[in-house]
């Protein structure tokens, strides 16, 4: 067994790079700080932490845009940054696995082969697990024999609908529906309602401790810029103002997770039936989500475990059990 083996799950927000040397999960923002458009001055979690704060010449970005790489260049820098780190500073020639997105080109799939490959971390051998498998696996689907399974993964900036039957997807469907679309919305609704500007920091953090504020029946207090006055203020808001602000978009996942049911074959429903709805992601964490689902679809949900490592478990699994090994393959040569 080659311990020389890396998973990596890029996520809009977050990446997490499963280690086999040390059977360990990574994950950090997938953030960078770049200095006078040129010297890296931050990347990873550091980078997030200036977020929002920064100066004019110290520029942060994400460099994945809807699940798909928007910044090779500074997604290179990332990996091999992070790579460096976990090989401590020795980098070895080594395996390489890296989930991508189901429902895009062939071209965007083929970016994330190249950024393993041009981002000189050794790589020995790069191979391609379709995120949706490699959610199942995490999520301990038997997904090789398992017939009609349905897995929603909600991101950062998509959500992605899959069907899986017999160690493959039928279906899928990504949407530009995501965490970041609900930290929109709450910013929105505070801006509204309180005639305040909130960060995408703050914004988040209230999505975050929303289930836990309402169950001690407290507002949630937020810090920001009177619109009227241009002075930094504090606010308390009620939970039932986040909580309208985020239907509009429960109610897009759920009519898609519609209408990938009604495009599936009736014995594969009868499985979805018995088995319900996986959910996973980040996004799924988000207070009342998984109970919308639920009523909206007339489907048992059942909530991923790890619901931020689910692609990266999987990505583990893969490398660890040979039975697995078949759902990976490469594209080196693809289009060519």
């Amino acid at each position: 067994m080659n311990n020389n083996s890396f998973g990596i799950d890029l996520g809009t927000s977050n990446i997490r790079i499963y280690n086999r040397a040390d059977d360990e999960i990574m994950m950090e923002k997938n953030m960078i700080a770049i200095e006078n458009k040129k010297r890296v001055f931050a990347y990873g979690d550091s980078a997030y932490e200036m977020y929002e704060k920064a100066p004019g010449n110290i520029n942060i970005t994400y460099p994945l845009a809807n699940g798909v790489i928007a910044d090779i260049n500074n997604m290179e820098v990332i990996i091999r940054f992070f790579i460096t780190a976990l090989m401590k500073n020795n980098v070895k020639p080594a395996d390489y696995y890296i989930a991508v997105p189901t429902d895009v080109t062939e071209v965007e799939k083929r970016a994330f082969y190249d950024l393993i490959k041009e981002s000189n971390v050794k790589a020995k051998k790069i191979m391609v697990v379709e995120k949706a498998i490699a959610d199942g696996l995490g999520m301990d689907i038997d997904i090789k024999n398992s017939q009609g399974v349905l897995v929603v993964d909600i991101g950062f900036d998509t959500t992605e609908i899959s069907i899986l039957s017999l160690g493959g997807i039928v279906l899928s469907r990504l949407i530009k529906i995501g965490g970041l679309k609900f930290d929109e919305a709450i910013k929105n609704a505070v801006r509204k309602e309180f005639s305040l500007f909130i960060g995408g920091k703050t914004a988040e953090n209230v999505k975050v401790h929303l289930s836990e504020l309402e169950a001690e029946g407290k507002n949630a207090v937020v810090y920001g810029r009177d619109i009227v006055t241009g002075l930094p203020v504090e606010r308390e808001i009620s939970t039932d103002i986040v909580n309208r602000a985020l239907e509009e978009h429960f109610y897009s996942i759920i009519d898609n997770i519609k209408v990938i049911l009604e495009r599936t074959p009736p014995e594969l429903s009868a499985d979805i039936y018995r088995h319900g709805i996986y959910l996973t992601g980040g996004g799924s964490m988000v207070n009342k989500l998984a109970e919308r689902i639920a009523n909206g679809t007339g489907l048992k949900v059942n909530i991923a475990e790890n619901p931020q490592k689910s692609v990266a478990l999987g990505l583990a699994k893969i490398i660890k059990d040979d039975n697995y090994k078949s759902v990976a393959y490469s594209i080196e040569g693809m289009g060519k």
